[in-house]
């Protein structure tokens, strides 16, 4: 069987990704330091989230119409120089001392805004440039490396903010972006244009695609409780970890075990051939009911790392298995609205458990809004096993485009 990084033009475009992710990995640590840096308050950094998070978030289902209307190829360098000159322009203020808080919140709204017409992109980059038979790999390569990404990235980022400056983090981030921008420059993405009509129009078409597959809307369900259910986890861990199994070490030791246990599930999805791909993704996606029992019960340090590590697997499982479902069954001229819809819901679940977890700790405990948050993810992963669609989906040959120019 052919390997995809034999392909010349994704050979390209996975070292380009590769180096965006990596860029990206150090950015959520610098940017915590540079906003302390530049303002002395926490909460300016629930600004510049908000800042970058909103637009993104708006701007998601344009997104996805614009990622099918054009080439993905032009769509994905053109955001990579947006977002490359405001990372840049981020490093330069910190580097010259003369950083303001509503620069940087203004550089990483347009970031923000950027990223939300390029993660509809990537699907049809990869289905663009490798067979339909070398589809898996070429997600779970990729996989692999978000995992890696995740493992180090906040390592590196503590190397450059302790030993230089925060400036530099985003200068590395920048640096990737131009890099990426170059070789999808160079690269031949096939296309298949949609015709134009009004924009309401492509959007209700987009999610006639989604809410006409049932395997599909009830995993997004599933998907969305995970990512609600981990934000309750990251905001409310931390506290816990440290009062209650052994001090603030043993919270980084678990998101380290937790990377490991991503790369280790990617790593393991480029050598599945499930007959159920997407059951088996679902259900591996529920075991993050194990952290978030264990935690909310008292368990032993111990017992909660290896269950989130093992929850994490399951995640980095599901990554390559359902982007290779999803590229497989979708066609091809709706995939950028389709990928969009599934990314609006799951992000718009993050910023609720932000916000929910604490009020709910606050008026009855820590361990209710776990046990809530278990609860919700056991139910909507498990439950798509009762769905017929997702009983029967099986890996499928993926659609063929034509080239394009």
């Amino acid at each position: 069987m052919p390997h995809p990084l034999r392909n010349y033009s994704f050979r390209l475009l996975f070292i380009g990704r590769s180096l965006s992710l990596v860029g990206d990995a150090v950015v959520p640590v610098a940017l915590a330091f540079a906003v302390l840096g530049v303002t002395g308050s926490a909460s300016a950094m629930a600004l510049v989230l908000g800042c970058a998070m909103v637009p993104k978030l708006l701007l998601l289902p344009v997104g996805g119409v614009v990622g099918d209307r054009f080439n993905s190829r032009t769509v994905a360098l053109t955001t990579d120089l947006v977002r490359c000159a405001a990372q840049l322009f981020v490093g330069y203020e910190l580097l010259s001392d003369n950083a303001q808080l509503w620069h940087i919140a203004v550089a990483e709204a347009i970031g923000g805004a950027a990223s939300a017409f390029a993660m509809p992109t990537l699907p049809a980059l990869i289905t663009g440039t490798v067979e339909p038979s070398e589809l898996l790999k070429a997600n779970a390569l990729l996989g692999v490396v978000s995992s890696s990404s995740r493992v180090g990235g906040p390592a590196l980022a503590g190397v450059l903010t302790l030993a230089a400056s925060p400036g530099w983090a985003f200068v590395l981030d920048g640096a990737s972006f131009a890099v990426s921008a170059a070789m999808l420059a160079v690269i031949r993405v096939r296309h298949v244009p949609i015709p134009r009509r009004k924009m309401l129009a492509d959007l209700a078409e987009g999610w006639h695609e989604v809410r006409s597959r049932d395997w599909y809307w009830t995993s997004l369900i599933g998907h969305a409780a995970w990512n609600g259910a981990a934000a309750v986890l990251m905001t409310l861990g931390p506290g816990l970890a440290d009062e209650e199994l052994g001090g603030k070490a043993v919270w980084a030791v678990m998101l380290q075990v937790g990377a490991i246990g991503l790369l280790g599930g990617s790593l393991m999805a480029g050598r599945a051939r499930p007959k159920r791909p997407i059951l088996l993704a679902n259900l591996g996606l529920a075991t993050y009911v194990l952290p978030l029992g264990l935690l909310a019960a008292g368990a032993a340090a111990p017992l909660v790392l290896g269950s989130y590590g093992v929850a994490m697997a399951g995640l980095g499982f599901l990554g390559p298995v359902w982007e290779t479902s999803v590229q497989a069954a979708i066609p091809a001229v709706a995939l950028a609205r389709v990928t969009s819809y599934d990314w609006l819901l799951s992000l718009a679940a993050m910023p609720l458990g932000y916000v929910l977890a604490p009020l709910a700790a606050g008026a009855w405990g820590a361990s209710v809004p776990l046990w809530i948050a278990a609860g919700l993810v056991g139910t909507a992963c498990v439950g798509t096993a009762f769905v017929p669609g997702v009983r029967s989906f099986g890996m499928q040959p993926a659609q063929a485009q034509p080239v394009g120019a």
